[in-house]
C-alpha cells in the first residue's frame, strides 16, 4: 500500500541519516566557522560574531538536524521507544510514560517553522523535505494505536502539555505537518488530542495548554470546547503584571515560562482567533507590544559567549528558554531598536553554549539532562530525556528564508557587548502595555 511504501522509504532514510548524527552538529555544512570554539571554553575566551549569516544558517541547519534524527528516525521505523533512553534525576518519578510525546512535540515545536520551508535542490532543501517526510510518518506512529510507538494521551496530567505543543506544531508548519497527512493519519491526530479533554490544567501556565488544543480544532475544522479555549486567555489578560511579562498564575514567577509557554501560546492563539472574532484584536495587539518588549528584555540577558542566568524551574529546556526572543525575530516582532543580526549573533552564542560541548549529548546522539554538560541534579522531577528536546524552540527563525536580513545582514554586537564595550547606548525602560 501507499502507507507502506512511504513507511518502507523512511526506514532506509531514517536508518542511513542516523548513522551520520554523532559525529556533530554540522552534517550538512561541515564544521561552521561562526562563533569559534566549543562552550567548553566559556568564560575564558567569548565567541567573536561569525563573519557571514550563511555560516550562522549552517550551523543553526547542522543543529537542527542532530536534534531531530534521532527522534524522527526512531520514530519513522516505530522504534524511539526501545531506542531512546529515558533518564531522569528523581528516584520513582517513572517518566518513561511521558518521555516519547514530550520528545515528539517539543522538538517538531521548533523545527516545524524550517519544514514549512519546504524541499528545494539545495543540500539544505532536501535536508527539510527528508526530515519533513521523517515527521509526518512520526505523527502517524505516534498516534496510531497499533503501533508499539503508541504515545499516552490519557494518563496522568502530563499528556496535556504536550498535546498542546504538538497541536502548536503542526499549527507553526500547517502545510508540511498537517495538509500532507493523510486522512487516516489526520483522524488519529484528532482522536489523540482529544484524549487529553478530561485532564484539567492547572490554574497557570497550563491554562494556555487547553487554550492551544482547541485553537487547533478550530483552526482544522473541527469542533471545539468554547470554555476550554478562551480560559486561559482571559486569565492571561488578568495575570499581566507589567512590563512584558506575566504572571504564571496570580503571583510573577522569577523564572523563563513566560518563554517557554506564555507569550508563545498566548501571542499565537490570539493571532489565529482575531481575523474571525474582531473582539481579540485590542488584546492581540498588546499581546504584541508585550511579546515585542519580553524579547528586547531577552537579548539583553544573552552574554557575549552565550552564556544566561540560571534563574528558576526548567532550565535543563537550554535554548527553549528564548523561545519568545526567536519567535519574535521569526515573526518580524522585534522592536525597531533590535536588529534582526543582532539577535542572530545572540541566539547563535546561547546555541553554541548549550549544545556544542559533547558532555551535552551521549555516544548515541541523545541529549543529556544540563544546561551545559550532563548535569542531572539540575532537572526536576517532571523532567526526562523527552523534555529537554525544547531546545528546539530556539530554532524557529529557520523559518526565515536565507535572504531575510536575520540571515543577510552582517553580524551586530549584541546589547550586552556593546554596553560593557564602552557603546554609548540610549538608556533602557520600563513600557506601559495595559488595556
Amino acid at each position: 500500500t501507499l502507507m507502506t511504501t512511504r513507511r518502507e522509504l523512511c526506514k532506509t532514510a531514517a536508518t542511513a541519516s542516523l548513522l551520520g548524527v554523532r559525529g556533530g552538529a554540522n552534517r550538512l555544512a561541515g564544521e561552521s566557522a561562526s562563533g569559534g570554539g566549543s562552550a567548553s571554553a566559556i568564560g575564558r575566551e567569548p565567541a567573536s560574531p561569525s563573519p557571514t549569516g550563511a555560516e550562522d544558517r549552517a550551523y543553526w541547519c547542522g543543529m537542527a538536524s542532530r536534534l531531530a534524527r534521532p527522534v524522527l528516525g526512531a520514530l519513522a521505523v516505530r522504534e524511539l521507544k526501545a531506542r531512546m533512553p529515558v533518564r531522569f534525576n528523581q528516584p520513582g518519578a517513572a517518566r518513561e510514560r511521558f518521555a516519547h510525546l514530550e520528545a515528539l512535540g517539543r522538538l517538531l515545536v521548533g523545527v516545524a517553522p524550517w519544514l514549512e520551508l519546504g524541499g528545494d535542490e539545495t543540500p539544505e532543501g532536501r535536508e527539510r523535505a527528508q526530515l519533513a517526510e521523517l515527521a509526518r510518518e512520526a505523527i502517524d506512529a505516534g498516534t496510531d494505536p497499533a503501533s508499539p510507538d503508541y504515545m499516552n494521551f490519557t494518563v496522568d496530567r502530563q499528556p496535556l502539555v504536550d498535546a498542546a505543543f504538538l497541536a502548536e506544531a503542526m499549527l507553526r508548519a500547517p502545510t508540511e505537518l498537517w495538509a500532507k497527512l493523510d486522512s487516516l493519519v489526520k483522524a488519529q491526530v484528532i482522536a489523540a488530542l482529544r484524549l487529553t479533554y478530561p485532564i484539567p490544567p492547572f490554574d497557570g501556565n497550563w491554562t494556555l495548554f487547553a487554550t492551544m488544543v482547541e485553537v487547533f480544532f478550530r483552526r482544522v475544522g473541527e469542533p471545539w470546547d468554547e470554555a476550554r479555549l478562551v480560559a486561559g486567555l482571559h486569565k492571561h489578560d488578568t495575570w499581566y503584571v507589567g512590563d512584558g511579562t506575566y504572571g504564571d498564575g496570580p503571583e510573577y514567577h522569577w523564572d523563563y515560562y513566560n518563554s517557554y509557554v506564555i507569550q508563545p501560546m498566548l501571542v499565537e492563539s490570539l493571532e489565529l482567533l482575531a481575523p474571525a472574532e474582531p473582539s481579540w484584536h485590542p488584546f492581540l495587539a498588546l499581546a504584541q507590544a508585550r511579546l515585542t518588549r519580553y524579547a528586547a528584555v531577552q537579548e539583553r540577558l544573552i552574554a557575549p559567549d552565550g552564556t544566561f542566568p540560571v534563574i528558576g524551574r526548567s532550565i535543563v529546556y537550554r535554548g527553549g528558554a528564548f523561545q519568545a526572543l526567536a519567535l519574535a525575530a521569526w515573526r518580524d516582532w522585534l522592536p525597531p531598536e533590535l536588529p534582526p543580526a543582532q539577535v542572530r549573533v545572540a541566539l547563535t552564542a546561547m546555541i553554541r553554549a548549550t549544545l556544542d560541548d559533547p558532555a551535552n549529548w551521549d555516544d548515541a546522539g541523545w541529549l543529556h539532562l544540563g544546561l551545559n554538560g550532563h548535569q542531572p541534579s539540575l532537572a526536576e522531577n517532571y523532567i526526562c530525556t523527552g523534555s529537554l528536546y525544547l531546545c528546539s524552540a530556539a530554532l524557529l527563525p529557520l523559518g526565515l528564508v536565507a535572504e531575510h536580513a536575520f540571515w543577510s545582514s552582517q553580524p551586530a554586537p549584541t546589547t550586552w557587548a556593546k554596553a560593557w564595550g564602552g557603546v554609548d547606548l540610549p538608556a533602557d525602560k520600563a513600557r506601559r502595555e495595559r488595556r
